[in-house]
């Protein structure tokens, strides 16, 4: 399986930019990519689908166990000439400094793709080398292949750092993209601003192939991406070696139990439809796991798109509503505007509808939000929850959570694990006996809200963790009677 894995020295490096010029590159050339994200993050994909013309994934080993996150691999790249995988953060950098658990390296060894680094040597030249050299010796268990240099301003400045690379490394310099303000994507409180709002137009995909295909060598990136060796697992020791990092560190809790002979991901025979979820999908409402979404197609559900921005009602025939992550404060006005579909959600949570939204979608079934003028707006009134917009970032990071209560997704005493990132508080705790989790990086916070039929959180989760999270919403849903 050809694949090859874009992973940086630090953030901001440019590995979005080069990931998706490679991704543009094989493209034009008539090949299948498929293109995948390392960790949580929504955004990026977005701009990854844009350049290979196929759906971007996420592959998130703190999300998702091991096992799964291959399987999820395997099942879209198996289908693609070249997959290719964008990093998080430094190629080291993971859920903590303890390990390796959630970094670009351990997905690059989980799935056995070799690595490609980008280096931004825009204040650099020689000491490239001795930055490359610490990548390689870090861990010599990841397979770097080779270097490209990002933010290059001269053809002698890609000379002077590429000899110093490859004199210390032995590995080659596979490219030097020049420095190029008009290669900078927008960017806003949550990173990039998704291709939802703002697509890339072919003049900018255009331009940054011929980029590629001016100053990488795309004919050596693409051999060396034949060097990718599937891993195997034959017993559980390797499986927990490769997850949590050496023996000595054991086991990380939220793998202790797990059972290796598990439930398979998808099902292995075609299911018929049993419920339809309507799923929001706008420019306000736009941060889904693609992988989420196909699970619940898998296991039975028919999903219908739906714009709480320009849609007067539910989709005809709903029995659920899955309100995902987004930016409801950009689109506050717009939203508390559209009356009619708000009511349409607050009819469907009285008639007992299945309803589970995330982070923007908790924001839009609350009463109110403040967005980061001050100014307070009606959002659908479905939950007693007030938000408001932050200058500063709320909170960032992986969650153990452990329901509290029952809900469409997860039964009382579940545990799962979530992410959470944005820049909105609620205005007041969540009422007694209502609170959805209780996370353990929170030092046992409760967080979020349940009642019935309805599960809110600012907490996303990776259905990919557990099938049984999407069968369990699939059955709620189809005890209802679709809308009409």
């Amino acid at each position: 399986m050809r694949s090859i894995v874009v992973g940086g020295v630090s953030s901001g490096v440019g590995k979005t930019t080069i990931a998706c010029a490679l991704m543009a590159a094989y493209r034009r050339r008539g090949h299948r990519v498929q293109p995948f994200k390392a960790g949580p993050d929504y955004i990026d994909p977005s701009h990854h689908s844009v350049a290979a013309g196929t759906e971007s994934r996420n592959l998130d080993s703190v999300l998702v166990p091991p096992a799964n996150l291959r399987t999820l691999f395997a099942r879209s790249a198996g289908l693609a000439d070249i997959a290719i995988i964008e990093g998080v953060m430094g190629l080291f950098d993971g859920r903590n400094d303890r390990g390796e658990e959630g970094s670009t390296a351990q997905i690059a060894k989980l799935v056995g793709a070799p690595v490609v680094v980008v280096i931004d040597v825009a204040r650099t030249a020689r000491s490239a080398g001795a930055i490359a050299l610490g990548c390689v010796r870090f861990d010599p268990t990841v397979r770097i292949v080779g270097f490209i240099l990002n933010r290059v301003a001269s053809s002698a400045h890609a000379r002077s750092a590429s000899e110093a690379i490859e004199s210390a490394t032995g590995l080659p310099v596979l490219g030097s993209f020049p420095r190029d303000a008009g290669f900078t994507l927008p960017e806003r409180h949550l990173g990039l601003v998704p291709t939802a709002e703002s697509v890339p137009g072919s003049e900018f995909i255009g331009r940054l192939v011929d980029t590629a295909e001016q100053h990488l060598d795309l004919d050596r990136i693409w051999a060396l991406a034949n060097r990718a060796v599937p891993a195997t697992v034959n017993d559980q020791d390797t499986l927990l070696r490769s997850a949590t990092g050496s023996p000595e560190q054991g086991a990380r809790p939220d793998f202790v139990g797990l059972t290796w002979d598990t439930p398979d991901l998808f099902p292995t025979e075609r299911v018929s439809r049993h419920a339809t979820i309507a799923v929001a999908q706008d420019a306000a409402f736009n941060f889904y796991y693609a992988d989420n979404l196909d699970l619940l197609r898998a296991w039975g559900a028919e999903l219908a798109p739906f714009s709480p921005l320009d849609d007067a009602r539910l989709p005809d025939g709903t029995q659920g509503v899955y309100l995902g992550g987004g930016f409801p404060e950009v689109y506050a006005e717009q939203l508390a505007n559209n009356a009619v579909m708000r009511a349409s959600l607050c009819d469907a949570a009285a008639a007992g509808l299945p309803i589970y939204g995330e982070c923007g979608g908790l924001m839009y079934l609350g009463d109110t939000l403040t967005d980061f003028n001050g100014k307070r707006h009606e959002m659908a009134g479905v939950l007693p929850l007030n938000s408001i917009m932050q200058r500063r970032r709320a909170t960032l990071g992986y969650r153990s959570a452990t329901a509290l209560r029952p809900s469409p997704l997860l039964p009382s005493g579940a545990q799962t694990m979530g992410h959470e990132f944005h820049y909105s508080e609620l205005l007041a705790p969540v009422a007694t006996g209502r609170a959805a989790y209780r996370l353990t990086e929170r030092d046992g916070a409760e967080e979020g809200y349940a009642r019935g039929n309805i599960l809110a959180s600012y907490v996303h989760l990776h259905f990919g963790s557990d099938p049984a999270i999407v069968q369990r919403f699939i059955a709620a849903c189809a005890r209802q009677q679709p809308t009409v």
